[in-house]
């Protein structure tokens, strides 16, 4: 059985530039709406400095979603944990936690990008990202397990996501003993070594995350606009990532290659599939994986109300049923 949630970054690019506004009142609106129809979750993201208005406070957003929605988990995938102070986090989320009723799912990452760690000062910690982020899991599990921070979460033991996409990363997530933020299943291995070798019960493994992919009754009607929107997403992902690096951007995608490659959660891959194939190749690519929640994203990098509605009410009303 697999779950199915939804992927918000609220980009909102020059060539099909919305009021600012509006994208987060309907981006609201499109989450009560998935709420209504059984959605599983609802996920955030974050960036900063993105011309397109990038999602930059995905707590934030987290809480107006908690506000407007009653069951659908609600997640963060990721936050940037070293770039905030533990107790930060620890009680930010637990707000959201509250606000919720007990739905948080708290998913935290290291960031790439050396500008984002320059804007809040922390470039010294940009080479030991890695180890900052497991230091900030442990803390916010302290935190949230002494009672030192007030209010506590409703959850007696909210679940920490690490969002590590390396076999090393999946490792460390095992041995902290917290759940893995990825959908890519040779992540599954190392990830429960690093459960046994921390001591943790393997029976507690928990894996979900991103996959690419745009889910429609008639993919070949669709395909036109949504390569124009996927090229313009991830040539946008590629160009920061080298930002402050001096490196030279990549070339531009090719839609249609990302397209002919089909299912998996690496970039460079996209699902653009009815339902009915769509189910059949998720439930084939997760298999016996300890994954149990994949999401896709509700809208790719400026496009229509129309088609974001029609797209998040196939996920939840379509696709939904057919993987659990």
């Amino acid at each position: 059985m697999v779950d199915v949630g939804i992927y918000l970054d609220l980009r909102n690019p020059a060539e099909w530039r919305q009021d600012w506004s509006r994208l987060y009142a309907f981006t609201l609106e499109v989450c009560e709406e998935a709420d209504r129809l059984g959605v599983h979750s609802i996920w955030t993201t974050e960036h900063h400095g993105f011309d397109d208005g990038y999602l930059s406070q995905p707590l934030t957003l987290a809480a107006a979603i908690a506000a407007r929605t009653k069951r659908a988990r609600i997640g963060t995938g990721v936050t940037i944990a070293p770039l905030r102070h533990p107790a930060h986090l620890a009680e930010e989320a637990a707000i959201v936690d509250l606000v919720s009723g007990g739905r948080l799912e708290l998913g935290i990452g290291t960031g790439y990008r050396r500008p984002e760690y320059e804007l809040f000062d922390r470039g010294d910690l940009l080479a030991t990202r890695f180890g900052a982020t497991d230091a900030s899991a442990r803390e916010i599990r302290r935190l949230w397990e002494t009672g030192t921070i007030s209010p506590p979460p409703v959850q007696r033991r909210p679940r920490i996501w690490l969002g590590y996409q390396g076999p090393q990363g999946a490792r460390r997530a095992g041995l902290l003993g917290e759940s893995l933020l990825t959908a890519n299943p040779a992540m599954a291995a190392p990830y429960l070594d690093g459960l046994r070798a921390g001591g943790h019960d393997p029976a507690t493994a928990r894996m979900a995350g991103l996959l690419n992919g745009w889910i429609t009754e008639d993919p070949e009607r669709d395909w036109p606009v949504v390569s124009r929107h996927l090229a313009h997403q991830w040539d946008g992902y590629h160009r920061y990532a080298v930002e402050g690096t001096g490196a030279e951007p990549p070339r531009a995608i090719d839609p249609d290659r990302w397209r002919a490659r089909g299912l998996s959660a690496a970039p460079g891959h996209f699902l653009h599939a009815t339902p009915e194939d769509a189910a059949r190749e998720i439930r084939a690519y997760v298999a016996d994986t300890p994954i149990e929640t994949v999401w896709f994203f509700a809208s790719l990098s400026g496009m229509t109300e129309d088609m974001v509605r029609a797209h998040v009410t196939t996920l939840c009303s379509r696709l939904a049923p057919l993987v659990a």
